[in-house]
């Protein structure tokens, strides 16, 4: 059965969830889950007050790892991804179509799934190319393909943002698995000697998920574990730390 795969390197990284906001705390994690529960929420000090607030729970998690990865640096294309993106405005603008209210143009603006991508490129006045995208259970690794791509067409950095959260209440029968505030962002360069390879291939049977695959995947980079097989989307995804 044919196999594919991309080579990448992380030059910089940021993570953040509610009371995991520092890289031990968040190799404790990794070494042995627990549930993420929402409470505190981030700061996002590096951008201005008024675009900020126009920012969600999930938005602010977004910008708050994409700045800390990022920092000075300029010109740098970006893939957002989430899988749900920002369902729960979606979710009160169809309680007020239900209810016969008219829609704010302002929350549909902010519910649409590049919103975080464009408030982050506003804040900066930064004109680099910038995607938004969602891929079912297998989001990250499509996004990840994604970026590899600008890579391989010569970009020198990707900035890539992942993010998800809990599902509103209206969708938990929807759940797969065990929804939970997170976000991380990459600064993806080509291939080193500390590449990381993602390989897949077609794969019918999914597992049961314990987790998003954005945190499987976080467990991966901070507990140093060797590799991580994932089910999703029709295919097997393999990542692993390569030796160039």
């Amino acid at each position: 059965m044919s196999e594919s795969e991309v080579l990448f390197s992380i030059a910089r990284h940021a993570a953040w969830a509610p009371r995991l906001t520092t890289g031990e705390r968040w190799a404790e994690w990794a070494r042995q889950p627990w549930t993420i529960e929402a409470g505190e929420e981030p700061k996002v000090a590096a951008m201005p007050a008024m675009l900020r607030r126009r920012a969600g729970f999930l938005g602010r998690m977004a910008l708050e790892v994409a700045y800390a990865c990022l920092g000075e640096a300029r010109d740098v294309p970006t893939v957002f991804c989430s899988r749900h993106g920002e369902v729960a405005r979606a979710v009160e603008l169809l309680g007020d179509l239900a209810r016969g209210e008219p829609l704010s143009p302002t929350a549909f603006g902010l519910a649409v799934h590049n919103a975080s991508a464009g408030l982050f490129s506003i804040a900066r006045a930064d004109r680099a190319n910038h995607v938004a995208l969602a891929g079912g259970a297998s989001t990250i690794e499509h996004a990840v393909i994604e970026a590899c791509g600008q890579l391989a067409d010569g970009a020198p950095m990707v900035l890539l943002v992942a993010c998800d959260t809990a599902l509103p209440e209206p969708l938990h029968a929807f759940e797969d698995c065990d929804e939970q505030p997170w976000a991380f962002a990459w600064a993806l360069v080509p291939a080193g000697a500390d590449a990381v390879r993602l390989s897949w291939r077609a794969h019918g049977d999914a597992q049961a998920a314990r987790m998003p695959g954005g945190l499987e995947l976080l467990r991966f980079q901070h507990a140093n574990e060797d590799a991580l097989v994932r089910d999703a989307g029709g295919k097997r995804w393999t990542w692993s730390r390569h030796a160039a």
